[in-house]
């Protein structure tokens, strides 16, 4: 049996950590002794390594909760897994598609202002190169 701190340096992930996935139940102790330390056993230090992958995938705590779930009622999470990921790479593409637009966007303008001269606030106005910015939109 391990207590918080030796399953946290068999997992190397920070006590902090393993505590916090206590309190939201992705792992439970399997006993808890009188003095209040709580033990948990092998099976947690390949579940916490388990989080640990998932997470790095981009799943969040809630989804690996949702799989973790499925697999303790003895159902296959695969099909979760698998929609989840999907759903995921779409709403990256989203994203980055949108960073791409901007980073246009920025570099454009930035081409913009170098050929503009500096001013100073005049009391009605902040930065006269972001307000020009207001004549295109």
């Amino acid at each position: 049996m391990l207590t918080v701190n030796e399953l946290a340096i068999q997992s190397n992930v920070p006590g902090q950590v393993v505590r916090y996935y206590i309190r939201i139940g992705l792992i439970r102790p399997e006993a808890q002794q009188d003095n209040g330390y709580r033990l948990f056993n092998g099976k947690d230090v390949a579940r916490l390594r388990f989080i640990r992958i998932a997470k790095h995938l981009g799943y969040t705590l809630n989804e690996i909760k949702q799989i973790i779930e499925h697999a303790d009622r003895g159902e296959s999470p695969c099909p979760d897994v698998r929609r989840i990921i999907r759903h995921r790479i779409k709403e990256n593409q989203i994203k980055i598609d949108e960073m791409s637009k901007l980073q246009k966007r920025m570099k454009h303008t930035l081409r913009q202002w170098e050929r503009m001269p500096d001013h100073m606030p005049d009391g009605d106005s902040v930065c006269y190169l972001i307000e020009s910015k207001s004549k295109e939109s």
